[in-house]
């Protein structure tokens, strides 16, 4: 057993800590409290590769292993966890499945242009009622001759004020292998596809350069026929194959955003003078400090097992979710410590914890709740 990254995963952590080093970290305070779309940096993370990480070489991508993308997300966000989430909804659940269960037709249409960051991916499975319940999405759609017509509406889509491609989730007829779910379908939906209408950005608490359209709502929605992602009826059980793997993703970002709530904790500890010396001195500080190391290292050592096991072609429904459960309970706690040891200049954003403290939220939240992948995970000791 080789716990060891290889050669190329080193350099391509070097390559992206560096990126972030030299173009995140001096516009993250600005790109945060502007919230917008920060064109200029994703078009530079596109001419490195980072759009393409899951695409093949074959169609402009870089298409490196899964550990290697999950490095990629990781140093990303630990240094702006806005960015990162650009990056991994794009690849996670829009590319991946495109390359994955795309026709060579619809891979040549959209594939390069994700890579080379002409149009942006998103994902839209989440409706008022359907979002830890997958199965209960209202969005239909109809064939109308070569055409299908979609009504409905979505909610909580991140990049979708700015994609040029949606991955869609519609009830449609068709049959489908679990006879207990409905016939749900995954269709590519293009940006300015008429009766298409996107909404305006949420307003969250973190990751605000990490746009989210509050809607987008289909209304007599015209798209071709061959617009369906693989097997029509079966996008269910397409989605929860998409979400596994994406979940490797978010995990990351736990990790990324929880390593970096650590390095500044260790650096203001060392820095900061109590009682005549640093309170990094104090073995109150020194036992935070030493959990938060060992819960990373934990974490992350789930997140690089489960992408191993993802490119070894195993079921990794259990791996993700531990993985994912891991990063969203390390992420939180970690920025909680992490704040703690700041004191009240932790409560200020005269520092760089106090954004990551929010930003860190929404990991338990995300692509399944840490409470939904506590199910996840019990369901499957229980059938052993």
């Amino acid at each position: 057993m080789d716990f060891g990254l290889s050669e190329e995963q080193e350099m391509i952590r070097q390559t992206v800590r560096e990126f972030a080093e030299k173009e995140l970290a001096p516009r993250v305070d600005e790109g945060e409290e502007k919230g917008e779309f920060p064109w200029e940096v994703i078009h530079k993370a596109a001419d490195l590769g980072f759009l393409g990480a899951t695409i093949p070489q074959e169609y402009e991508g870089s298409g490196v292993d899964s550990i290697s993308a999950a490095i990629l997300i990781e140093e990303i966000c630990r240094t702006w966890a806005g960015i990162s989430t650009i990056v991994h909804v794009h690849n996670s659940v829009c590319c991946w499945p495109l390359n994955h269960f795309g026709t060579k037709e619809q891979k040549e249409k959209y594939l390069p242009r994700l890579a080379r960051g002409e149009i942006i991916g998103a994902f839209t499975l989440t409706e008022a009622e359907a979002g830890s319940d997958a199965s209960n999405v209202k969005t239909k759609a109809a064939l109308d001759g070569d055409e299908w017509v979609i009504n409905g509406s979505k909610q909580w889509i991140s990049n979708g004020t700015v994609a040029g491609v949606f991955l869609i989730f519609a009830v449609t007829d068709g049959e489908v292998s679990d006879p207990k779910r409905k016939p749900i379908s995954i269709l590519i939906v293009d940006r300015g596809a008429p009766g298409l209408k996107i909404g305006k950005p949420e307003r969250k608490l973190g990751q605000h350069a990490g746009v989210t359209a509050k809607s987008l709502t289909f209304e007599d929605c015209r798209i071709p026929k061959e617009n369906v992602l693989g097997k029509v009826g079966e996008g269910y059980k397409m989605g929860m194959v998409i979400l596994d793997q994406a979940r490797i993703g978010v995990a990351a970002q736990g990790v990324g955003l929880a390593q970096g709530a650590f390095d500044e904790a260790l650096k203001y500890s060392q820095q900061r003078v109590q009682f005549g010396q640093p309170i990094a001195k104090f073995q109150a500080v020194q036992w935070m400090l030493a959990d938060m190391a060992t819960e990373i290292e934990a974490a992350r050592l789930l997140v690089y097992k489960a992408a191993y096991l993802k490119d070894k072609g195993a079921r990794i429904s259990v791996e993700a979710a531990m993985a994912k459960l891991a990063g969203g309970e390390i992420s939180m706690k970690a920025a909680n410590l992490a704040l703690q040891i700041h004191g009240g200049y932790g409560y200020t954003k005269d520092y760089p914890i106090e954004r990551i403290f929010r930003d860190s939220k929404i990991i338990g939240i995300y692509e399944g709740t840490n409470e939904i992948q506590k199910l996840r995970i019990a369901s499957e000791l229980l059938k052993k």
